[in-house]
């Protein structure tokens, strides 16, 4: 995946990393099936390449948005990503139960370097809808009002992890 948005990116004018893509992979994949012979396990993991912060690291990084999912400290925890991977906007939901992952409304708190938004518990394709004219409201001023180049692969990138999210 990190190596087709590197491919793709310079397509875009603005970049949501809204998948959840894993931090960890293992060292050593396995090319069969690995049978039962013990009671336990140990299983190495490596790091794997920071999406979001190679995009926005890029000489000419896209708008960048990306996304934090936090059981405690959320506003602490969203501030430090937006800071530390250099994003434009970060919107970030706490999670837990009843919250975030199976439900079919959720909340946001949306950050960026000059201000934050509240967007109350709503259905998700509301929240969807006013999260996106936030990223688009917010870019407009970033880019002093430059069209987007890429409209139509922005907003499929947009919606599809939406309506998945949805579902």
């Amino acid at each position: 995946m990190y190596q087709t948005v590197i491919e793709q990116i310079t397509q875009a004018d603005i970049f949501i990393a809204a998948a959840a893509v894993a931090d960890y992979r293992p060292v050593q994949a396995q090319v069969h099936k690995i049978k039962k012979h013990n009671d336990t396990m140990h299983l190495e993991l490596e790091r794997t390449q920071d999406i979001l912060a190679a995009v926005a690291a890029l000489p000419e990084a896209p708008f960048t948005v990306g996304f934090a999912a936090e059981t405690q400290d959320l506003e602490h925890y969203a501030l430090d990503k937006l800071q530390r991977k250099k994003l434009n906007m970060i919107a970030a939901n706490p999670v837990g139960k009843n919250l975030g992952f199976d439900q079919e409304d959720n909340c946001l708190s949306v950050y960026w370097k000059a201000g934050k938004k509240q967007l109350p518990r709503m259905h998700k394709t509301q929240l969807a809808q006013q999260l996106l004219q936030l990223i688009y409201t917010e870019y407009q001023k970033h880019s002093q009002g430059n069209r987007i180049k890429n409209l139509i692969n922005t907003i499929v990138l947009c919606s599809s992890w939406f309506l998945r999210r949805a579902q």
